[in-house]
């Protein structure tokens, strides 16, 4: 993480952590823990992403005694573009 450019704003309904990539670090982040401190058990969340998208997908999908028309009304989430400012998702 890159400290000066990390920031904290809370109000009493909200709380927003601003966190930037250390000079050379590349690529998208695949999840963040948070919780009390680091001596208590952390939450884990995951960031959007295809590979995500795809692992939670799988992860809820029907078992197999599902019939055929349960698993063609699923929907399809197919993740577009992923960049610094936006996330573009298309669902069908």
């Amino acid at each position: 993480l890159a400290s000066p450019e990390t920031s904290v704003s809370v109000s009493p309904h909200n709380a927003a952590i601003a966190l930037a990539k250390a000079p050379g670090s590349t690529g998208h982040w695949q999840k963040f823990c948070f919780g009390l401190d680091a001596s208590s058990a952390l939450q884990e969340r995951l960031f959007v992403s295809e590979e995500n998208v795809d692992g939670f997908l799988d992860a809820v999908s029907c078992p197999s005694s599902c019939s055929q028309s349960a698993l063609e009304s699923q929907p399809l989430i197919e993740v577009l573009d992923v960049t610094e400012d936006r996330i573009q998702i298309r669902l069908k």
